[in-house]
């Protein structure tokens, strides 16, 4: 099979389009043909040399997919080969052909083209884990969710307005803050003209918000603290903004707040596979409903990987960008 490569970490041209073995699936194990992925910044940290893989997975990068199971692995129930899937991945999701463990499959939702059904895997378990299984976002609770333009953002506002949430997002132009007002945010703040600790104050009474969905990390530590409400839940998902912060803890204390920071790429099996099967129960019926939908900026050829990590880098995209094979 064919598989983006990496020799050597670099810019996007270190992405190579190479022939390599094909895997072959193992316990528990299913192989699909992929006919999409999708591109994530994990990706990018990655051909960087910053984020390798798990020992022993794929050294590709492409941390979702979706295809055709190809082939089943011993002990593998449920599933037949042909049936159309997308899957969470621990990598290997660039090429024509990857090993998934049954328990990160998913059925393609009702409605949803095979291609963009790529688009899905990541982030509804990224959001559905930490918003919802973790922080609890409730009715009538504020979110704040960061870069609400992102694959992440988009759809973390649909979830939190289809539970019924106050939603509130950061993005940089009027363009992305448009689009996240067509998706539900009631609350839109420009990062680069706005301070989002005094609109979220201003907008909520003074009382901050319930659960901050944050991919900045240590930039914006503290004034995530500030923005917080009396019991809130900060949720820290991405590092764009640094790695080191420090923190006010008589702030925290004073709020009662709770931060928690999780990946799910170097999870067990077993909580991929619990998050997974949440995912399916809980957000699949809102897919198949039409109350939810992801939103695609761009599908690329998997061959010109680099252009769909050089649109990342650029930040001007809405949505996800997927990688599909001919």
């Amino acid at each position: 099979m064919y598989a983006i490569t990496i020799p050597e970490p670099g810019g996007p041209e270190a992405l190579v389009w190479a022939e390599v073995p094909d895997p072959v699936p193992g316990e528990g194990e299913v192989l699909v043909e992929v006919v999409s992925s999708a591109v994530n910044r994990a990706d990018l940290l990655q051909r960087q040399g910053f984020y390798n893989p798990p020992p022993g997975s794929s050294p590709y990068p492409g941390l979702e997919c979706a295809g055709r199971i190809a082939a089943l692995g011993p002990g593998v129930g449920g599933w037949s080969v042909g049936d159309e899937v997308c899957a969470l991945l621990v990598g290997g999701g660039y090429a024509e052909k990857v090993v998934v463990p049954a328990g990160q499959l998913l059925p393609v939702p009702r409605g949803i083209d095979l291609v963009t059904a790529a688009a899905l895997p990541e982030v509804t378990c990224t959001v559905w884990s930490n918003v919802f299984m973790i922080a609890h976002l409730r009715p009538g609770e504020t979110f704040l969710v960061h870069g609400g333009s992102s694959g992440i953002g988009t759809m973390a506002i649909q979830l939190a307005k289809a539970v019924g949430a106050k939603v509130a997002v950061t993005a940089g132009t009027k363009e992305k803050l448009d689009f996240c007002a067509e998706l539900g945010a009631d609350i839109l703040i420009n990062y680069r003209e706005q301070d989002f600790v005094e609109e979220i104050r201003e907008n909520t009474a003074g009382a901050g918000a319930d659960v901050i969905l944050d991919n900045m990390g240590a930039k914006y530590l503290n004034r995530n603290v500030d923005a917080l409400a009396v019991n809130g839940r900060l949720a820290i998902i991405g590092m764009q903004g640094g790695v080191k912060g420090e923190l006010n803890i008589a702030t925290l204390l004073g709020k009662r707040g709770a931060i928690t920071a999780t990946t799910l790429r170097a999870r067990p099996l077993a909580e991929k596979a619990a998050v997974v099967a949440a995912v399916r129960e809980h957000v699949w019926p809102l897919i198949e409903g039409g109350h939810v939908r992801p939103i695609v900026d761009r599908s690329l050829p998997m061959s010109d990987a680099a252009q769909g990590h050089r649109v990342l880098e650029e930040s001007g995209h809405i949505g996800k960008v997927l990688l599909r094979n001919a």
